[in-house]
C-alpha cells in the first residue's frame, strides 16, 4: 500500500496538500506542487486521502491500494493523463481495478484519482508503506495496550479528591446560586 498519511485534498482548491501543523483557527498546510504554506480554516471541507475508498462489487477498496496497483503497473512512473478521452480513462481504470462498481464509480472519480496519483508521483511523495509481519504487529498491539493501561492507572491514581475551601474555611458550593433578599 502507498503511505498517504498527512496528505489531504481541500474542497474548492486544486492539488494535494500535506498537513504541517495545527493552528488556533484551523490547520497549516503545504502544497505538494508549489511547496507554499497556507492556513486553512476549520470550516473548510478537508478530506484525508487515507480515508477515501472506491466502490467495488465486493468490499470498498482504499485509494492507497488502488494507487499501489497503479504504481506496480507503471513501475513507479506516471499513469494515464487525466485529460485523456473517457474511453481510454475507463479502460485504464478497469485494467487497474477490474472489479470496480460500474454504476457508482464515475469517470470524474477516475480522473481525480489519476490526477492525485500523478501529483504525488511528480512531487516524490509516493512512498510504499512497509508491510509488517503479523507477529510484529501483534507484539506492537500488546505493548501499546499495556502502556495505555499503565497510563490510565497512573491518571486515576493522581486524581485530586480534596474539596476546595475559601479563605474563611467555608466550603465552596460550585454551581449553586443562593436566592433571596439580602
Amino acid at each position: 500500500m502507498i503511505d498517504l498519511t498527512g496528505i489531504i485534498a481541500i474542497s474548492g482548491q486544486p492539488g494535494l496538500y500535506k498537513v504541517v501543523a495545527q493552528s488556533k483557527n484551523g490547520i497549516i498546510v503545504e502544497g505538494l506542487a508549489d511547496k507554499k504554506r497556507t492556513s486553512i480554516s476549520s470550516t473548510a471541507k478537508v478530506s484525508s486521502l487515507e480515508d477515501i475508498s472506491m466502490f467495488t462489487t465486493g468490499e470498498d477498496k482504499p485509494v492507497s491500494e488502488i494507487m499501489k496497483s497503479i504504481f506496480d503497473k507503471e513501475k513507479g512512473g506516471a499513469c494515464i493523463d487525466a485529460k485523456a478521452d473517457d474511453k481510454s480513462v475507463v479502460a485504464y481504470f478497469a485494467s487497474v481495478l477490474p472489479d470496480y462498481d460500474k454504476e457508482r464509480v464515475y469517470t470524474s472519480n477516475m480522473r481525480k484519482l489519476f490526477t492525485w496519483y500523478n501529483g504525488l508521483q511528480t512531487s516524490g511523495s509516493l512512498k510504499i508503506k512497509e508491510a509488517e509481519t503479523t507477529e510484529e504487529s501483534a507484539e506492537k498491539k500488546i505493548v501499546k495496550a499495556a502502556t495505555e493501561k499503565k497510563a490510565a492507572v497512573k491518571k486515576t491514581a493522581t486524581k485530586d479528591t480534596t474539596k476546595a475551601k475559601t479563605s474563611t474555611g467555608v466550603k465552596k458550593t460550585a454551581g449553586v446560586r443562593k436566592t433571596g433578599v439580602a
